[in-house]
């Protein structure tokens, strides 16, 4: 049994952290586009997805936030003690797929997770997340910039964080039909449990610390490229690669796995994906052109720092 039980704490935070992000993305915008729409899931819980589409920078931005609960989902039963009954799990996640080919890609998601057993007691609790950046022409300040501000905020609370995360990030993020990876990484770590790397407060300060990062991790990189020049082949080569990224999403991403495995609601699941999407038949950029260098770093992970 557990007496640390931040749950109420973590679902106020990213219920604000939500606000922040949208009012962020609406002044680069300039206006207040977002849409809430609610949802509600027949076996416990539901969530709040905020949704921006067809903007002059955002072609499409989704910020979404849930807060879901029951009987343990099979997918999960093998995974957690036996005495476990129930569970718990709340997160916000960010997708922001910018119109401009020049400016990023990136992703954020930031969660808590509970295993209870008859009495509501809690068996198990950890968090996980991490943010990352998929560029489609590649600015090697952007890639430093956004890996310099995660690995700041980590080094506050343990040094090994930022290097192990690192890592971390890009083994997940990696297309391994295509041999590739989906970006240039960023950080991502799960089962991060209270008493084990860090002690109780110091983790959830450092979850808040991290998640409140990715703004100043990425709003820096839109604002400076969001108005670039750009031409149609730009832009479809930018079609090309988003379908990398859906690729990814679809085959490889445990969180829309789980949330198809677990009742989640569909539309909220599919937020994550761009708009617009090629798939085009053995499409390969001619050597020592911009396509083919961001393919070049996309075959190996680097350091950015």
């Amino acid at each position: 049994m557990h007496n640390f039980n931040p749950r109420i704490r973590f679902f106020e935070f990213i219920r604000d952290l939500q606000e922040t992000v949208c009012k962020s993305l609406e002044e680069i915008e300039g206006s207040e586009s977002f849409i809430e729409d609610s949802w509600d899931r027949p076996e416990g819980g539901g969530g709040w997805s905020r949704i921006f589409s067809g903007g002059a920078v955002l072609e499409k931005a989704g910020v979404n936030v849930s807060e879901v609960h029951g009987p343990i989902p099979d997918i999960l039963k093998d995974q957690v003690p036996s005495a476990a009954k129930s569970f718990y799990a709340t997160g916000i996640s960010i997708v922001i797929h910018p119109r401009n080919p020049m400016a990023p890609t990136t992703h954020a998601n930031f969660r808590y997770f509970q295993v209870l057993d008859s009495n509501d007691d809690i068996l198990d609790q950890w968090f996980g997340g991490g943010a990352d950046l998929t560029p489609y022409y590649l600015f090697e300040e952007d890639a430093s910039h956004f890996h310099r501000t995660l690995k700041t905020t980590c080094d506050e609370h343990n040094q090994d964080f930022y290097p192990k995360f690192k890592v971390w990030c890009d083994k997940y993020f990696y297309n391994t039909h295509r041999q590739e990876q989906r970006g240039i990484g960023g950080i991502f770590f799960d089962h991060l449990r209270p008493g084990e790397e860090l002690q109780e407060t110091e983790l959830e300060n450092f979850i808040y610390k991290i998640a409140s990062a990715f703004l100043p991790a990425y709003i820096p990189i839109i604002k400076q490229r969001m108005n670039l020049n750009y031409s149609s082949a730009q832009k479809h080569w930018q079609e090309v690669r988003r379908g990398r990224y859906v690729e990814f999403n679809l085959l490889h991403d445990r969180g829309t796995i789980f949330g198809l495995k677990t009742g989640g609601r569909i539309e909220s699941i599919f937020m994550s994906l761009p708009p617009i999407v090629r798939w085009e038949y053995n499409v390969s950029p001619k050597k020592n052109t911009a396509e083919w260098n961001t393919l070049e770093i996309l075959k190996k992970p680097k350091n950015w720092l």
